[in-house]
């Protein structure tokens, strides 16, 4: 089983991928940033649905888990987020794959026990859940993390909803 992680973003998106083995053992496959340098939104937006595609035919995920908008004071950076998020769920919603979408707190207390956890810690417990050495990036770890708790959480009845999307 093959899981693809996504932590949107309008500038940078985190991808993680990772394979669940038997016994439920996570290795790990592939992780990094999407860096999206076009000028204006409508292009950066494009980029991304691009990126997310090449990424999905070079891995060829099974199941997808896409981190959930969370209430942010800056409304203009929310509305940007949420574009982003569209054209993720958009990008996997084409490709007929099953995703889920998972909580920020959700994602925290599953890979480090607390949903308060701080990025630092996330990144810490990631490496060590996939016995990863050296740094990772911020967003790439989130998307790491997002992978873990879909792992975790896939066959939870609310977790999964079909291939292609939302029901």
């Amino acid at each position: 089983m093959r899981i693809l992680g996504i932590d949107p973003g309008s500038r940078v998106t985190g991808f993680g991928v990772i394979d669940v083995l038997a016994g439920g053992k996570l290795r790990y496959r592939d992780s990094g940033c999407i860096r999206l340098a076009a000028p204006d939104m409508a292009a950066r937006l494009c980029e991304l649905d691009g990126a997310l595609r090449q990424l999905m035919d070079q891995w060829t995920p099974h199941e997808v888990g896409i981190e959930r908008v969370f209430v942010m004071r800056n409304v203009d950076s929310a509305l940007k987020l949420g574009q982003a998020r569209g054209v993720a769920l958009c990008a996997v919603g084409r490709s007929a794959l099953p995703m889920a979408e998972y909580a920020p707190r959700l994602v925290k207390q599953t890979v480090t026990g607390t949903g308060a956890a701080t990025k630092e810690q996330v990144q810490h417990m990631v490496r060590q859940l996939l016995s990863l050495e050296g740094r990772l990036a911020a967003d790439a770890a989130d998307a790491l993390a997002i992978a873990v708790c879909h792992a975790h959480h896939r066959t939870h009845p609310v977790a999964l909803r079909g291939p292609g999307g939302w029901g």
